[in-house]
């Protein structure tokens, strides 16, 4: 519990950085505005982005006293496999373009603190490599259009010896992102002199993420969205790749089944009919998200559906949840309201576009630091003592 307030003393770039909420605003001065703009924005008038964290105000703590708090740990098992505690980095979608080698580094400062980590289908990095880093990494896939495509990329992924395949649903077409687009972002990337003036003025990321890519790995490529590399982030051929999934049914995910021997979970969930379905295809588990507020404006949030669908698959059913996590007092309130485990994104490639390596071991820290002590507070030793009791 201490190895966060380590990290604090020996790195001066973390000097004030108390909780993920400052790696995030420090990542945002640090990012150009374009690439800024991608990483903490939402879509149309960003309300669900809002929504996600104004949620977690419905609900209050409620303590107990003299509980005898001496022995309390943060470790928590899913699927018999423990962690060190019950959240993980969810899928972050070209972070060695925001963080220099930004997939590697979450995933060795997760392996390290025993917490799991989502690669993103999207992202510019082999799997086959991020798995050195992390060997129990998990691995989320956008479904191609095509079966043999599908088939091919779930024949690389276990040949990688990958057990936990994630698969997102939530994006059957492309989302109306404004911010991205006001900012200058966009697939394929664009090179234009608003970008350049944008990079002079962040010359961190231009000379350490950016040129530091280009020197070490070339021009970053989409690496893991097929089962052969795919097109590099300036091609026009990087949107081709990343539609033509709006046909794409449950159908796909009962063969998906079939085929995939490992763990299964269902991305982007949020209604409890589809809670029940991801259930009778026989899929692991499921994430129940709105995929941090970047699809669909005004939807609802993770956390509001959290007890309906708990309530309608049962006790024994694994149901995760994304979007909004930035406190352990939220951890705690969505373990409470049904969640048998938690994700969160932005705050940890923030953590790796400020420190590196060190600055997600700090992320991490803080993290289950805070939640080691909220329950603490709330009279809890273990993970597994969370209920709808603590809340009000």
């Amino acid at each position: 519990m201490v190895a966060a307030y380590e990290n604090l003393s020996r790195d001066r770039r973390l000097k004030h950085i108390y909780n993920l909420a400052d790696f995030e605003h420090s990542a945002h001065k640090l990012l150009p505005r374009a690439l800024s703009a991608y990483v903490f924005g939402g879509v149309e008038d960003n309300q669900t982005l809002a929504r996600n964290r104004s949620q977690f105000d419905d609900y209050s703590l409620l303590t107990r006293v003299l509980s005898d708090v001496s022995s309390r740990h943060t470790t928590h098992s899913l699927w018999n496999r423990s962690y060190a505690a019950p959240f993980g980095i969810a899928p972050v979608g070209v972070s060695a373009l925001i963080a220099f080698n930004g997939d590697n580094v979450m995933a060795s400062a997760a392996y390290k603190l025993g917490v799991p980590m989502i690669l993103s289908g999207s992202s510019l990095t082999r799997l086959e490599e991020v798995k050195q880093h992390h060997p129990d990494v998990w691995f989320q896939a956008y479904l191609p259009g095509q079966p043999d495509l599908q088939d091919a990329l779930l024949a690389r992924v276990a040949a990688a010896g990958i057990d936990t395949l994630v698969i997102t649903v939530d994006i059957p077409v492309w989302a109306n992102r404004e911010n991205n687009m006001r900012a200058g972002f966009s697939l394929p990337l664009r090179p234009s002199l608003a970008l350049l003036i944008d990079g002079v003025l962040h010359p961190r990321w231009s000379l350490g993420t950016f040129l530091g890519t280009l020197q070490s790995r070339g021009m970053p490529h989409f690496e893991n969205s097929f089962a052969t590399r795919g097109a590099p982030v300036f091609s026009s051929a990087a949107v081709r790749d990343t539609t033509g999934r709006d046909h794409i049914n449950w159908n796909h995910l009962a063969r998906i089944r079939r085929l995939w021997q490992g763990k299964l979970v269902v991305k982007g969930v949020l209604s409890v009919a589809d809670a029940r379905l991801c259930q009778q295809y026989s899929a692991d588990g499921i994430i129940v998200s709105n995929h941090g507020g970047r699809q669909l404006d005004t939807v609802t949030s993770p956390l509001q559906q959290l007890p309906l669908i708990r309530q309608a698959v049962g006790q024994d059913y694994v149901v995760m949840m994304d979007s909004g996590i930035r406190r352990g007092t939220d951890v705690i309130k969505a373990l409470a309201l049904g969640a048998d485990f938690v994700f969160t994104g932005r705050p940890f490639i923030s953590a790796a576009t400020v420190a590196g390596v060190v600055g997600v071991e700090h992320a991490i820290g803080l993290l289950q630091q805070e939640l080691e002590r909220d329950m603490g507070m709330l009279g809890l030793n273990r993970i597994a003592d969370i209920n709808r009791e603590c809340l009000t």
